[in-house]
């Protein structure tokens, strides 16, 4: 009787100081929930990135491809290097997803500004895996720095001091393996670049579209494996299909806002949903299948521009850009891997609108109204 009574007063106890731990929570607006961690900070960290590095890039394209004197023109040089207007968007990425994240967990002032340089450490660090090794780092120190907030009469110390060592230290300790993490996404892009051009068109087009939607940087991967020719055709195809398929089969859901924001922005808004309802990712990745290796089989579609636009899809339209600077002005990378200017004949004007922009949103749209049909993709879904 006497062990019975023991243990129920420890139960007692630890019921007690769990009710206590929850109300803390619940006071700290902390909330470990799919929907909060998953889809609030994972859509908040997309359009971190949207406004910084996706626009950047658009920014940087427009002025180096249509001699804008203002956005091709460094505005600041730091360290040596000169910055344009959109470089400088580029290179806040880190400190945007985290502070966007921080914003979606409800952080208070302190631990939001705080964000901002354990974001652009983390980003360094991880390398092509920087926005997803934010994505963890910011959770765990917005949450850190959540419940220490206001708990001191020194809270304009202490709060920023714990956000800033927690997310620095973890950090320090997970981004570089994610980065290689993605570093073996890299691997296996390699290795489907020496298989037969149809497998390859198959796998590259699939695997580089995926990273494009993931947490990861596709044009970070693309750019460190210098991936041209016909293999950056493929993985151009991939990431086409992604931003336009997900564009048109949420159409329904997102209308004209929808349609640029994920057409010519980024499909990683929709890795909430995707969290959510995996399904939902079958159309475009059924798309990117069937568009690489015919990019890379019926009109031999090589991407020979900068490397990293293999990897941006239609993200400002870089992705075709770069397959037409590639015909004209090959990269130096492109060169090496043995590339020559062309002139472009009309069906290579035909593979690529086919490629990039009309077989992606007849194959999704196609896709999506079968799935939807059999109830696999129900209203609301792909709602952003």
């Amino acid at each position: 009787m006497m062990f019975i009574a023991t243990f129920a007063s420890q139960m007692l106890v630890r019921h007690k100081n769990m009710s206590k731990f929850t109300e803390f929570l619940k006071r700290k607006q902390i909330e470990v929930s799919l929907q909060r961690y998953g889809v609030d900070a994972m859509s908040a960290m997309a359009q971190g990135l949207f406004c910084t590095l996706l626009i950047g890039t658009i920014l940087n394209t427009l002025g180096s491809q249509f001699h804008i004197g203002f956005l091709a023109k460094a505005i600041v040089t730091i360290g040596g290097t000169g910055y344009t207007i959109g470089g400088l968007a580029t290179a806040m990425v880190g400190p945007a997803m985290a502070v966007a994240i921080g914003y979606a967990l409800k952080a208070p002032a302190m631990v939001l500004f705080t964000l901002a340089p354990v974001g652009y450490a983390t980003n360094v660090l991880g390398g092509a895996g920087g926005p997803f090794a934010v994505y963890v780092v910011s959770i765990l120190a917005a949450e850190a720095g959540k419940m220490v907030s206001k708990e001191t009469k020194v809270d304009i110390l202490v709060t920023p001091l714990v956000t800033l060592l927690v997310g620095i230290g973890i950090a320090s300790l997970i981004a570089s393996p994610i980065g290689k993490g993605a570093g073996w996404i890299g691997n296996l892009i390699v290795w489907a670049t020496e298989q037969q051009p149809f497998i390859m068109g198959i796998i590259v087009s699939a695997i580089v579209g995926i990273a494009l939607t993931l947490p990861i940087s596709s044009a970070a991967i693309c750019a460190g494996l210098g991936l041209t020719g016909l293999a950056g055709g493929a993985a151009l195809a991939g990431c086409c299909a992604q931003m336009v398929g997900f564009a048109v089969i949420s159409f329904k859901e997102n209308k004209w806002g929808g349609l640029v924001s994920q057409g010519i922005g980024t499909s990683m808004l929709q890795m909430g949903n995707i969290l959510k309802n995996p399904k939902i990712w079958i159309a475009p990745i059924a798309a990117s299948m069937i568009t690489g290796p015919i990019a890379t089989c019926l009109f031999h579609l090589q991407m020979n521009g900068a490397a990293v636009n293999s990897g941006m899809g239609t993200c400002g339209f870089c992705g075709p850009i770069g397959v037409w600077t590639g015909w004209i002005e090959p990269s130096a990378t492109a060169i090496a891997n043995g590339a020559s200017a062309i002139a472009p004949t009309a069906m290579d004007w035909i593979g690529l609108g086919l490629v990039s922009v009309i077989l992606p949103a007849i194959l999704c749209w196609a896709f999506g109204i079968i799935l939807r049909r059999i109830g696999w993709i129900k209203p609301g879904d792909l709602a952003l």
